[in-house]
């Protein structure tokens, strides 16, 4: 059974950042897409940041420039960098991982931005 555990979340100023991490445990990290999802107050889940078992990264518009994800196969992490931090970052940020046509979630962490 795969397990997700993120951490790093927190209340931040505006300009300021955060680095979040995702443990996953099991096997099958390196092999897996993973991925950094928000959702904030009455909005949809929405996809930030993705990183495939190559490495290869996708980012949605509102954050290029500004994040950063990558992975450590070694310790089954994935991390989410944050610069720049804006107001509207504000949401719950989850991990996910999927592998195989299935999908594992972390259970989130709140990203605070607010002067």
């Amino acid at each position: 059974q795969v397990q997700l555990v993120e951490s790093g979340g927190g209340l931040v100023q505006p300009g300021g950042s955060l680095r979040l991490s995702c443990t996953a445990s099991g096997s099958i990290f390196s092999n897996s897409l993973m991925v950094w999802y928000r959702q904030a107050p009455g909005k949809r889940r929405e996809l930030v940041a993705r990183i495939f078992s190559d490495s290869s990264t996708n980012y949605a518009d509102s954050v290029k420039g500004r994040f950063t994800i990558s992975r450590d196969n070694a310790k089954n992490v994935v991390t989410l960098q944050m610069d720049s931090l804006k107001v509207e970052d504000t949401a719950v940020y989850y991990c996910m991982m999927s592998h195989r046509a299935q999908n594992y979630w972390g259970q989130g962490t709140q990203v605070t931005v607010s002067s």
